[in-house]
């Protein structure tokens, strides 16, 4: 898998109180709720946010249950409290249950409905259940309430759904340029950035980008983690090997650990990357025991490895339930029927994946293996040579068995070669 599409590590709970300006209440707050409990609700719920901060710098998911307790004795002293509700629907976020983030964040907007925040919310929510058409209506009226690097980074990620990887660049430097309340969030964008240009198999200016996040945040975990992934495309896996190992001390990410696998797979030492994907799964276990929904993402990694293909199919079936329309739903999902051998139900939910137009060389992938597996040659050849011209780096594990797989179809598409000096 693409050890970095799965968890967009979202803005909201670092940017809440800074667009709150301390003021969580709505001014119609009820009688019932006297002044001192709604500023000691006010300062819990400022409490809150300052636990999300740190699950995101950590990726400690334990700040996760620490937030929640908090919000909700906010929500006890004073319900309208909108700040505790935006709290609650950014944890929700962050472990992936998506409904109740969109309940969350639409109750918290009808009591404050110029609150840009709360756009930013149910717009993420919006795109994870697949609600495309609406995720751009609210994420614009977000922008018209308070352009930034809030609403810009989430008009980025669209635009990158969209097939659009040019706009997205141009409006992630938007993002940069525009700045965040601290240097974290700053040093995301960067990053982000950074993870754009990979995307198109740029390897010069992703590491970039990544060096220009980790002068603004030193260590910064998703910015070593982008170094790695560049080294690693470059042949030299030992340096990607020690920049993996520093990403996982300054967060220990369960995207990290999987990619440091690969790694170690890649240097002919699979013992040590079996232990690897072993380490990774049990972060993830760890997620779902704080209260995080991570079906999607331990079906790709148990489907990727080979670990529990039983496993993988029913995580993935859950979450394509859960989600029908959203299309990395329907990746995951075509792609553990692909592993279990099932071709011809993969076919077409792989083509729902698709059906945005996204530039995704990981999704053009999957979408290849399945269709040439499925007996659809011509249209498995067109997706792998899609997938390889969009980034010929895009994985060390699978891009050497997309060339190849060319190869048997009559097309040799990029070389080895070619790949390391992109």
């Amino acid at each position: 898998m693409n050890p970095f599409r799965h968890r967009r590590l979202l803005l909201t709970a670092a940017l809440m109180g800074t667009l709150f300006g301390g003021h969580g209440s709505s001014p119609r707050s009820s009688g019932a709720v006297t002044a001192v409990s709604s500023s000691e609700a006010q300062g819990w719920a400022q409490t809150g946010q300052a636990f999300l901060q740190k699950a995101r710098e950590t990726g400690d998911p334990t700040y996760y249950t620490r937030a929640e307790a908090v919000f909700k004795k906010a929500l006890g002293l004073d319900p309208r409290n909108v700040e505790a509700m935006g709290g609650m629907g950014s944890l929700s976020l962050s472990r992936h249950q998506f409904r109740e983030a969109l309940a969350w964040g639409e109750q918290a907007r009808a009591i404050h409905p110029s609150n840009a925040t709360l756009y930013g919310i149910v717009g993420d929510a919006c795109v994870e259940l697949g609600d495309y058409p609406k995720a751009v209506e609210t994420l614009q009226k977000m922008v018209d309430l308070r352009p930034g690097l809030s609403a810009y980074s989430r008009i980025s990620y669209l635009r990158e759904l969209m097939g659009d990887p040019e706009g997205a660049i141009l409006a992630m430097q938007m993002a940069v340029d525009a700045g965040g309340p601290n240097a974290e969030n700053t040093a995301w964008c960067v990053a982000q950035l950074g993870n754009l240009y990979w995307g198109r198999g740029d390897l010069r200016l992703a590491e970039a980008q990544y060096q220009r996040a980790l002068v603004r945040a030193p260590d910064y975990a998703p910015a070593l983690a982008g170094l790695a992934r560049v080294r690693a495309a470059q042949g030299d896996f030992a340096g990607a090997a020690a920049l993996y190992e520093q990403a996982f001390a300054a967060m220990p990410e369960h995207a990290f650990v999987e990619a440091l696998g690969d790694v170690y797979r890649a240097l002919g030492r699979p013992g040590e990357a079996s232990r690897k994907y072993g380490e990774a799964r049990a972060l993830l276990r760890t997620e779902e025991a704080n209260g995080a929904d991570v079906d999607l993402e331990m079906a790709l990694l148990e489907a990727d490895h080979d670990m529990d293909l039983k496993d993988a199919l029913a995580r993935a079936r859950r979450e394509m339930t859960r989600r029908p329309s959203n299309i990395h739903a329907a990746d995951a999902l075509a792609w553990a029927l692909y592993k279990a051998g099932d071709f011809g139900e993969a076919l077409p939910v792989i083509r729902q994946a698709l059906r945005l137009g996204t530039e995704d060389a990981h999704i053009l992938f999957h979408a290849g293996m399945i269709a040439y597996r499925a007996g659809e040659r011509e249209e498995g050849r067109a997706h792998l040579e899609r997938a390889l011209a969009i980034n010929p780096h895009f994985s060390i594990r699978y891009a050497d068995e997309a060339a190849s797989v060319l190869r048997t179809l009559g097309e040799g598409g990029v070389s080895g070669e070619e790949r390391k000096g992109r």
